[in-house]
């Protein structure tokens, strides 16, 4: 470990939790592109397509808190790595299905498999970055959801042009097994990283970082059920639960439904459409660029966390109500331009894990991270189902006034409920439990 010289590392461990983040939409999102060809293919109808995205869901939920348990236990060099090569198998294997249970129980392994992710995601960033820099460190690695997806969107449909659905899947699984590779090789925890300087470690421990190397012990540390109750007990933890579940359903749409929305309800072109997805993508990426550096400029220029973290968030999910104006035009520069503005306000509210990282107690911070996605992550069960449900008619309408309610008891979450932004404090273990701002 240097000494002489400061390092910035933490900024290479960012661009790796960028691309695993490209990496873990790209096999997220491939599914939507393909739907049409699928549908078609194996016969499927919308209800059942429906289906096969809240698959991923139900289990993506379903394992967010033993997922967040584990990110608290498992070295995250070796757990990330071995996530990314499951669901990628998971993703390749897809590409030879026949049958719509097969695909289900696919689509439902890789939810399995990503569940530890942004809980992981998080502890990594809370590990490795002071908080003034934090939101934008947050911002940056949840930026590659936005920014691979709306260059992938053409790319995939090109893909699929030339290769079919299939072809799309197996591709996809092959990149992210490659990717797991190149997780573990570079991948290291700050005690663990043999090159960065003792002064980036006190800048990130200094800043509230937990870059203090671990003392090794013989002694295993036992679960503790008091902590996992406290992960439910605070009113701000709830508002933030809910919050990232309204938020999270406007992602879940443009995620699963919006190309089919363009193709078969718009009646766009299917290469047209893969251009067009791209848009909204893009400005969702600029969204949460701006949030988290305006974020982090507010901190540092003395602005209260409530004004600094929230601002952005309920700004955002105020101009993510427009996505209904989409409903009253026929004009494809209007449709396009209201479903733009709503995902470009999705990516300003999307700095949201910055709240866990600034609330949640320390030492359960993975099954806070766990708790807040596993409520988030139901929106990916519940919407394309609703969805699904909503537009057997060939009406995308009530779809869209759906998610703009959502985002409206979103912004109401956010502003009411959550309250003073400050760490939850907890005493050690035995003894009372606390919220300081009790």
């Amino acid at each position: 470990m240097t000494s002489k010289k400061s390092t910035k590392k933490r900024y290479n461990i960012l661009a790796l939790i960028f691309g695993t983040v490209v990496i873990n939409y790209l096999d997220r999102t491939n599914i939507s592109v393909a739907a049409s060809a699928i549908s078609e293919s194996l016969d499927l109808t919308t209800v059942q397509m429906g289906l096969i995205f809240s698959a991923f869901g139900v289990a993506y939920a379903a394992l967010q808190i033993p997922g967040g348990i584990i990110v608290d236990k498992i070295r995250l060099r070796f757990l990330y790595a071995l996530m990314l090569f499951l669901w990628s198998v998971a993703t390749l294997f897809q590409g030879f299905v026949n049958s719509f249970k097969v695909l289900m129980g696919l689509r439902a392994s890789i939810g399995v498999f990503e569940a530890p992710s942004y809980p992981a995601n998080n502890a990594i960033v809370t590990k490795w970055f002071p908080e003034t820099e934090r939101a934008s460190a947050i911002a940056i690695y949840t930026s590659g959801q936005f920014i691979g997806l709306a260059f992938l969107f053409p790319v995939l449909t090109l893909i699929q042009d030339k290769v079919g659905w299939r072809g799309l899947l197996i591709i996809s699984g092959v990149i992210g097994i490659v990717w797991a590779v190149v997780w573990y090789a570079f991948y290291r925890d700050p005690d663990q990283h043999k090159t960065v300087s003792e002064a980036e470690l006190k800048l990130i421990k200094d800043g509230g970082g937990f870059a203090k190397k671990v003392e090794k012990t013989t002694e295993k540390e036992k679960f503790n059920w008091d902590d996992f109750f406290e992960a439910f007990k605070h009113w701000k933890l709830w508002g933030i639960y809910i919050g990232q579940f309204c938020m999270g359903s406007m992602s879940i749409f443009f995620l699963t439904w919006f190309p089919t929305y363009l193709v078969e309800y718009r009646g766009f072109d299917f290469i047209k459409s893969g251009f067009l997805a791209s848009i909204p993508f893009l400005a969702a990426f600029c969204g949460v660029l701006l949030a988290g550096f305006s974020s982090d400029f507010l901190v540092k220029k003395g602005k209260t966390p409530e004004f600094a973290r929230k601002a952005p968030v309920l700004i955002g999910l105020s101009l993510s109500t427009l996505i209904i104006g989409a409903n009253f035009t026929d004009s494809t520069f209007l449709i396009i331009l209201f479903l733009t503005i709503a995902f470009f306000g999705n990516g300003l509210a999307s700095i949201t894990w910055v709240f866990v990282s600034l609330i949640a107690p320390k030492r359960i911070i993975g099954l806070v991270g766990g708790v807040f996605n596993l409520i988030g992550g139901l929106s990916a069960v519940i919407v394309p189902s609703v969805i699904g449900v909503l537009v057997q008619d060939g009406d995308f309408s009530p779809a869209l006034f759906f998610i703009g309610a959502l985002t409206v008891l979103g912004f109401l979450s956010f502003l009411l409920v959550v309250g003073k932004v400050k760490r939850i404090e907890l005493k050690e273990s035995g003894d009372e439990i606390k919220d300081i701002d009790s």
